[in-house]
């Protein structure tokens, strides 16, 4: 189903029909991967391959072989622009609401999309307390991340951050969130979805030695850091202005900092 601008959406490697499309509207069972690809290649692509398979045998207890994976992905991107964001969602054919069908029941849909770099920023986040379910998987059924983006927004804010009932940060609605010490890069420690881009930020960091370190971080201790961010698969790093009502410094070096060790990861064609 490939647009005028070559975006496209597929299904296993071919285009996706409307029927085929249909049942999928309202299903919350399955997970996703998204990734910006500039001029054909993505960075973290290993990382994006294992969530899919480790989500997979987690949710369903099969998965694609990341060569599959691959060429459908290929199939997606191969006539489109050289610069564009992808979805890749992993379903179960199954569907919802009953035993999981024999033989292979995975289906593969792959949207692409104008690419996009985030807000500017810098961005006031609400704080809500809300634990995410599964929240080491990125599923679908989710829909408490646009209800507390919209309500942050309305309370006058940009976005949201969550806290546990230990009052402990944990992520942000579609983000990780990472904090600088002046020191060490502060990652909070929490039940997190460990985003591509943490990831990448992580092993670069480590790379580059600059220390890290993953601890609880509450609510009350933000006003002690020097800055914060939060980060996604649009990009590793913008500046958060304020978590509720402590505002916070918005230091550029640790931005930079981020924005260096990222440039450091490879990007690998799809």
């Amino acid at each position: 189903m490939p647009d005028k601008t070559g975006y496209r959406t597929m299904l296993d490697g071919h285009h996706a029909t409307k029927l085929e499309l249909s049942p999928l509207a309202f299903s919350g069972f399955a997970h996703f991967t998204a990734m910006q690809i500039r001029n054909g290649a993505v960075r973290g692509l290993d990382l994006h391959l294992e969530r899919l398979r480790e989500a997979s045998k987690s949710l369903f207890g099969q998965a694609h072989s990341d060569d599959e994976v691959r060429e459908i992905l290929r199939a997606a991107v191969a006539e489109g622009p050289s610069d564009l964001s992808l979805t890749a969602t992993v379903f179960s054919r199954s569907g919802e609401f009953r035993p999981a069908g024999s033989g292979k029941d995975l289906g593969l849909l792959v949207r692409t999309a104008p690419p996009a770099n985030g807000p500017d920023g810098p961005l006031r986040l609400d704080v809500v307390r809300h634990d995410r379910q599964m929240a080491e998987i990125k599923h679908v059924g989710e829909g408490s991340k646009t209800y507390y983006l919209r309500r942050a927004i309305s309370n006058g804010f940009d976005d949201a951050a969550y806290i546990d009932a230990e009052r402990c940060l944990s992520e942000a609605t579609i983000w990780n969130l990472a904090f600088w010490d002046g020191e060490s890069v502060i990652w909070p420690e929490a039940a997190i979805l460990r985003g591509v881009t943490m990831q990448i930020l992580t092993r670069q960091l480590s790379a580059g030695g600059v220390s890290q370190k993953q601890v609880r971080v509450a609510l009350e201790s933000v006003r002690n850091f020097e800055a914060g961010v939060v980060m996604n698969s649009w990009t590793p790093g913008i500046a958060i202005a304020a978590i509720g009502s402590t505002p916070m410094d918005r230091e550029s070096s640790f931005l930079r900092l981020l924005q260096k060790a990222y440039e450091q990861e490879p990007a690998i064609p799809i």
